[in-house]
């Protein structure tokens, strides 16, 4: 399966790296589009990669994939034009907090019959919750999310502080570049409006960690993640970026497990 990735930032690199540096694999990065081509051009060599700067030929190049891995606001320009011809796998899944866009990006999904990976990202569990809703009901979904203080607040203090407690809708609002785990958590259960948020600065931890609870008819579940910075860049989670080679690998291959 070929690969064109939007984008040459810390998860583009590290997928690049990871999905190239051997030649018996059937996933390969292939194609990336960039807006400035001569800034990133020493990837083609590194990676061997092809750049494009006009998303017209990037998408009419010989892929069959795209990973959206730039941000919202390039998502959010360039994921209808890359919907109508491609399958994507999201990354900036903030963009679909914005209610209207998301509903047509659905519909251009499927007037085109095209497909939208979220991959789970910094956090796990998102299996059970949807196989809760398919088979009964699940009545309560929250996740704690405790981080770093100086990453939440511009003064912290020694102690721990509750910097949001609410609704995954508003939590968004509130904080935009701090809140996908929230997102892709309520796209997969029970809703933004009906999903508990609670965000923590806390100057006692250096890891983003992410307890998820969730109560209904098969009983309750919890599940907690601690993240790992990405080595390339520690504002990235190293295991957000490893969901997205495993979200590619299950797309490649004809076994599904838990998918």
């Amino acid at each position: 399966m070929k690969v064109g990735i939007i984008g040459a930032g810390a998860i583009a690199t590290f997928l690049m790296k990871e999905l190239n540096r051997t030649k018996d694999s059937n996933v390969k990065v292939t194609s990336v589009y960039v807006r400035d081509i001569t800034k990133y051009r020493a990837l083609e060599k590194s990676y061997n990669v092809k750049l494009y700067s006009n998303i017209t030929e990037f998408l009419n190049a010989h892929i069959d994939i795209v990973v959206e891995a730039a941000n919202i606001d390039a998502a959010k320009t360039l994921l209808p034009e890359i919907i109508k011809k491609k399958d994507v796998v999201l990354i900036s899944i903030g963009v679909l907090a914005n209610t209207s866009f998301s509903q047509s990006l659905y519909t251009l999904a499927e007037q085109n019959k095209r497909l939208i990976h979220l991959p789970s990202g910094a956090v796990g569990g998102l299996d059970l919750i949807q196989n809760a809703l398919a088979a009964g009901t699940v009545s309560e979904v929250s996740i704690t999310t405790r981080k770093p203080a100086h990453t939440l607040v511009a003064d912290p203090g020694e102690n721990e502080a509750v910097v949001f407690k609410g609704k995954a809708a508003e939590a968004i609002k509130q904080f935009p570049k701090n809140i996908n785990v929230s997102i892709v958590l309520s796209i997969a259960g029970i809703g933004m409006d009906e999903t508990n948020v609670t965000i923590i600065a806390d100057p006692s931890v250096q890891n983003n960690i992410h307890t998820i609870n969730i109560v209904g008819d098969f009983g309750n579940a919890e599940l907690t993640v601690t993240n790992n910075p990405l080595p390339e860049n520690p504002k990235t989670s190293y295991l957000a970026a490893m969901s997205i080679i495993g979200t590619l690998k299950r797309v490649s291959t004809r076994l599904k497990v838990g998918s």
